[in-house]
């Protein structure tokens, strides 16, 4: 196996790692106080929907160059074929500018009021023509990640009863499971269509469960198989026995589960694992029916992904991670790199490192469930656009290692966008595209790849 030494050299043939953070921008719909829906906006809630152009400046202070950063589906996505590309064409514009690459987040936990819910069969289809029409108005972005944590919007969604549809049933699951993941397929199938260089980072929670006594280990055993059906799907590995009947006892056709096998598989070279880890990543098991309890960090990081690239064999990217308070949230990104670090070491292509995110976060103390309003000091900055110590933490580790940790993986050329010539500014100043009209009217750009 390689040692640290081995990798920590400049080859100009290998790109950069990626440092990395996103905007934490979930829209999912809820139960408000008075009973009635309620749209949870992270950017709203943040700030960020009007102090962007500020943000994206932080982001540069702290030496990134990738960000995990999308326009909201919901209010984006007006009907079949319609879109209001107006907050995307500004904000992926500045992006441009600042040479900032994006991972265009394409859905992060909810879709348009016409659209309804994950239960609809119709939104495969449309979110897959959503992405192509993406994918054609910013040609230059490379980076995707169609549908964010497929698992995680299931579940809050469809089984635990707390977002979106908010039922709370197996069946129920496996549907939103399966239309969710059908519409990654489809999009990256359409995206790459339109752009072949495309290569897809597939944010996903990594987690694990553990026996809290012998009575619990075949319940454990389900658990512990269920965490991967998303990114089985999603890859096309066959799953085992008790997860087939799962599948197929609660709404899985045959021929829906061969179409995953088939589909899956054409698009799994363009693919990218990404790993999502926190403290509540892992969890303890009882027996019976009584609720799970969070076990804190037992195998961490480096355990839990190892486990996940044996089973998939695909680059790795840690795509989020964060913890609470000034000492302990400094003290956890140090671990979660070290891990990381271990992982290259020991030959997990692992291609870049992320704190999620930017700026602090509300409401994600009750999983976004309860409009509340409670500030989440989770982020590099506060919610003034203060930097917090793990934001300084953040920006000396970017400082020290960018330049001398590799990707270390040649299949994939990830670039960020050159920087425009004057002229070529002058005529994007003069163009009729800065009129703040803009709707579907395609964006071409100067730096457009492919």
């Amino acid at each position: 196996m390689p040692a640290i030494s081995d990798f920590l050299q400049r080859d100009p043939r290998v790109k950069p790692f990626m440092f990395a953070t996103g905007f934490e921008g979930s829209y999912p719909v809820i139960t408000g106080k008075d009973g009635r829906d309620v749209r949870v906006d992270g950017f709203r809630r943040t700030g960020h929907d009007q102090r962007w152009r500020e943000d994206f400046e932080l982001v540069r202070h702290l030496g990134l160059k990738f960000l995990r950063y999308g326009p909201p589906y919901y209010s984006t996505h007006l009907g079949p074929g319609r879109y209001d590309w107006s907050f995307a064409d500004d904000t992926f514009h500045a992006l441009e500018q600042l040479r900032i690459a994006p991972i265009a987040d394409l859905c992060h936990f909810g879709v348009p009021d016409w659209l309804e819910n994950f239960q609809n069969p119709d939104f495969p289809k449309y979110f897959a023509e959503y992405a192509v029409a993406f994918a054609r108005r910013f040609p230059w972005i490379i980076l995707f990640t169609p549908v964010n944590e497929i698992l995680i919007a299931a579940m809050f969604s469809a089984k635990e009863g707390w977002w979106n549809e908010r039922l709370k049933s197996d069946r129920a699951f496996v549907t939103a499971l399966k239309h969710l993941v059908k519409a990654n397929t489809l999009a990256e199938e359409g995206i790459l269509g339109v752009n072949p260089r495309a290569i897809f980072i597939q944010s996903e929670a990594s987690s694990f469960y553990h026996p809290a006594g012998p009575a619990a280990a075949d319940r454990t055993y389900f658990y512990n198989q269920r965490r991967f059906l998303s990114l089985d799907l999603c890859y096309g590995v066959e799953v085992g026995s008790t997860m087939y009947e799962y599948l197929a006892d609660n709404g899985l056709a045959r021929r829906e589960y061969a179409w995953f096998m088939e589909n899956s598989r054409r698009v799994m070279k363009a693919c990218v694992m990404g790993t999502d880890y926190y403290a509540t990543s892992e969890h303890m098991v009882p027996a019976g029916d009584a609720p799970l309890y969070g076990s804190g960090e037992v195998f961490g990081y480096y355990l839990i992904t190892r486990e996940y690239f044996n089973r998939y064999k695909l680059p790795v990217m840690h795509t989020e991670t964060n913890n609470l308070g000034d000492v302990e949230s400094v003290r956890w990104l140090r671990n979660m790199w070290l891990n990381m670090l271990k992982l290259k070491e020991d030959g997990v292509p692992v291609l870049g490192f992320t704190w999620y995110g930017l700026l602090d976060q509300v409401d994600w103390d009750s999983a976004l469930r309860e409009d509340n309003g409670r500030v989440n000091p989770l982020g590099l900055y506060d919610l003034n656009r203060k930097i917090r110590p793990v934001g300084k933490a953040y920006a000396q580790l970017v400082e020290q290692w960018r330049g001398v940790l590799p990707m270390f993986s040649r299949r994939l050329d990830i670039e960020t966008p050159p920087p425009r010539n004057a002229a070529e500014e002058r005529r994007s100043e003069d163009s009729p595209s800065n009129d703040r009209t803009r709707h579907d009217q395609p964006r071409s750009s100067q730096t457009a790849h492919g």
